[in-house]
């Protein structure tokens, strides 16, 4: 098996295991990239190739549930198994399809890995993606140690929280309507972009 396979696989799990927070998020990240580099012009079977090795980088990046548990807020506790199963569904199909779309449009841009910090089982993992421009937008990720490995449950960008945007918008939605209304308007999200 290729390096470039075993990137596109999300790497083993005692492989995982053994990497730094940066290596996790570097190695994962390369490897949706990667996929970019592949197929620059693809056609549409080939853009769909795509997008499911950048999915496949995006699962072996995320903790999703945890994600979807942290996005909820409060809300979460009120929720029967059921309910949290068809959140956690329709927000890690959310958050899969925006990443998708960032990475989709990926033009050549670096990323520069600039500082970790580990405190325990939480880290960090500071990078710049320096822009053909030469902008530069500072992106944070934050990750938990789970089943002996490094997995991300929150990004910064510009500083501002991928989990904390969505939390807000979600429990002003509850407030306003009800979790019922969320899962609708999920759905809809869903329904639209795979229409596309």
């Amino acid at each position: 098996m290729t390096m470039t396979a075993v990137l596109l696989l999300g790497l083993t799990a005692s492989t995982a295991a053994a990497l730094t927070p940066t290596e996790t998020v570097k190695s994962r990240v390369d490897a949706a990239l990667l996929s970019l580099a592949r197929t620059p012009n693809p056609t549409a079977e080939a853009s769909e190739q795509r997008r499911v090795q950048v999915r496949r980088a995006a699962d072996a990046l995320f903790d999703f549930p945890d994600m979807s548990r942290r996005a909820l807020g409060r809300h979460w506790t009120d929720r029967t198994p059921a309910e949290r199963e068809e959140f956690v569904r329709l927000f890690t199909d959310l958050i899969a399809r925006s990443y998708i779309g960032k990475i989709d449009r990926y033009a050549g841009e670096s990323i520069a890995y600039v500082g970790e910090r580990v405190d325990g089982e939480e880290a960090s993992v500071r990078s710049q993606v320096v822009t053909a421009k030469g902008s530069q937008i500072p992106v944070e990720y934050r990750l938990h140690r789970a089943n002996d490995a490094w997995i991300a449950y929150d990004v910064l960008i510009e500083n501002v929280s991928l989990v904390g945007t969505y939390r807000s918008q979600f429990d002003r939605i509850i407030k306003a309507e009800s979790f019922a209304t969320l899962l609708r308007r999920l759905r809809e999200k869903g329904q639209v972009a795979a229409a596309r």
